[in-house]
């Protein structure tokens, strides 16, 4: 998260980069038809920016066309299923009675409505959680934490022994790294408070502007300080990100790094017998929910004009709710892929990831059930800057087994302009990432009836899954394996085209590189080619 160290004059500042996802009221529909705002549904020969061509498809392609609803699953951290651009498009179940505590369809979820969370319970609903790589060292901690000598060790622990000393210095290096950015964060804040003061002292007014700060010609080293750093945070927007930073930093020391603490009694389950399936509770709308919500608009927000519009015109949201501000658990997105399929949902956006899989096994089953039931998967590849042909990058699509899963898709982001259609977040890989998607600056719905920006692939899934229900929408005879090839073959290619490595600034790479078809996401192309395509054909 803390990206940026600037020096002014004698100090030195760390400064959180968010300015991508800035909070805005709700847009008028004037400010949405003038194209601010939803550069991601537009066409690069039409308007010379590298979306996915939707409006266009809607206005050339799909006029008068009749369709049928597809489920999309929104597995994620909530959904606001009373979003007023969203509320049309939530998934009803049609076999479950609101509100009268029975489980009238006897699928083992009790008034699941709108769909279901597996981090809530009679207790009340997981907001933050650990990484999973506190969660694993914890473990190993409470195994290991006493022994002083190795000897000690029996030789069938040594391994889990030698993992334990290596997660040990990892641990530590990161909770003092985390200790340090928040101290620095501080830092940033308070001379910004102090230099507010300064200058409406030195300006002699209480408002003031970047123009004033810029004419000021300061009289010591302080105040020359003082106009370098509020110039650019003026520009930056800082003071209203402050909010975001502390709450980054105390999500990182109180929570997910945090080694006593455990929410999991919240949710009331065996957390040891992983195949377990019926716990949690119907809290689909949150709490937490800003990141589900922003996925759940860019998918299928009502199409009218308002706010945003969602890429698909007939959808049906089903909220899975699984995914803490911290790092889900592998029991949890096992058993919310086996939810969505059994509802009925013919798409699954899973926009979350980590670096440890320690149930691995469990999820794997759980991806092979939606394989075998012809639901296609898609999976944001992460927001790293790296190579997951190599680097660790769970769930994935291959399993243990060595096998790959057929009705996966992986999605790396693009950006908005050419020189930088990589976004420079993006993880990347030749075998691993399937496609890029636009995921920078993407406007969608948030929490509290709201709309902002957001940058991410866990942008850039939904918008391939928008794609994708669109697809089965208009041509509801196509598999999921049929889906997966046209999103692939129909990608715009921009294999040619230079473009910054993604976590290598200093370097340029042709973006054929970065994934396997070295192409964009479009449905404007996907649809054309799904007017022709044969159910099981190779393309």
């Amino acid at each position: 998260m803390v990206n940026k160290i600037l020096g002014v004059g004698f100090f030195a500042f760390a400064v959180l980069n968010v300015s991508s996802q800035e909070a805005v009221g709700p847009m008028k529909p004037s400010a949405y038809e003038a194209g601010i705002n939803h550069w991601h549904m537009q066409d690069m020969q039409k308007d010379g920016t590298p979306g996915v061509s939707a409006e266009k498809a809607y206005t050339e392609l799909l006029v008068g066309r009749k369709s049928t609803p597809v489920v999309v699953a929104i597995i994620d951290s909530g959904t606001e299923t009373f979003h007023p651009d969203l509320k049309d498009n939530v998934w009803i179940n049609p076999k479950e009675i609101a509100g009268n505590n029975v489980d009238d369809d006897k699928n083992g979820y009790v008034d699941d409505i709108h769909g279901w969370s597996f981090i809530g319970g009679e207790k009340g609903d997981v907001s933050f959680d650990n990484l999973e790589f506190t969660r694993i060292y914890r473990d190993l901690k409470n195994r290991f934490g006493t022994v002083t000598d190795e000897k000690q060790v029996s030789d069938s622990d040594r391994s889990d022994y030698a993992r334990f000393i290596k997660m040990k210095g990892e641990y530590d290096k990161r909770w003092k790294t985390a200790q340090e950015e928040a101290q620095n964060f501080e830092m940033v804040v308070m001379f910004y408070e102090r230099s507010d003061e300064a200058l409406r002292q030195v300006l002699g007014k209480e408002d003031y502007t970047v123009e004033d700060v810029q004419a000021m010609e300061p009289k010591d080293d302080f105040m020359k300080a003082v106009k370098e750093f509020m110039t650019m945070a003026m520009q930056e927007d800082l003071k209203n990100q402050f909010a975001e930073g502390k709450e980054h930093y105390d999500s990182m020391l109180q929570y997910q790094l945090n080694l006593d603490f455990d929410p999991r009694y919240l949710v009331g389950d065996n957390y040891s017998d992983s195949h377990q399936k019926n716990y949690g509770n119907n809290h689909v709308d949150g709490p937490e929910s800003d990141h589900g919500t922003h996925v759940g608009g860019i998918v299928g927000a009502t199409r009218n004009g308002f706010g945003m519009d969602g890429i698909a015109d007939n959808v049906r949201l089903m909220i899975v709710r699984c995914v803490p501000n911290g790092d889900e658990r592998d029991k949890d997105v096992a058993n919310s892929i086996r939810y969505a399929v059994d509802n009925g949902a013919r798409v699954i956006n899973m926009s979350f990831g980590k670096s440890y899989s320690p149930q691995k096994d469990v999820v794997d089953e759980a991806v092979k059930y939606a394989e075998s039931k012809g639901v296609l998967l898609v999976h944001a590849a992460g927001n790293d800057g790296k190579n997951v042909d190599v680097a660790a990058n769970f769930p994935k699509d291959k399993y243990n087994s060595g096998e790959y899963c057929s009705t996966w898709l992986e999605i790396g982001a693009s950006g908005r302009e050419l020189s930088a259609l990589s976004a420079d977040f993006s993880n990347y890989g030749k075998k691993s990432v399937d496609v890029f998607a636009p995921g920078v600056d993407i406007y969608s719905t948030v929490t509290g009836d709201q709309y902002k920006d957001n940058s991410g692939t866990s942008m850039a899934s939904p918008v391939t899954a928008g794609v994708a229900a669109t697809i089965l929408s208009y041509y509801p005879q196509l598999t999921a394996k049929d889906v997966k090839a046209i999103i692939m073959k129909s990608a715009v290619n921009y294999g040619k085209q230079k473009v910054v490595m993604p976590g290598n600034p200093s370097k340029k790479v042709k973006f054929k590189k970065l994934s396997v078809t070295g192409g964009v996401v479009n449905l404007y192309e996907a649809l054309k080619l799904a007017e022709t395509w044969k159910s099981g054909s190779q393309g």
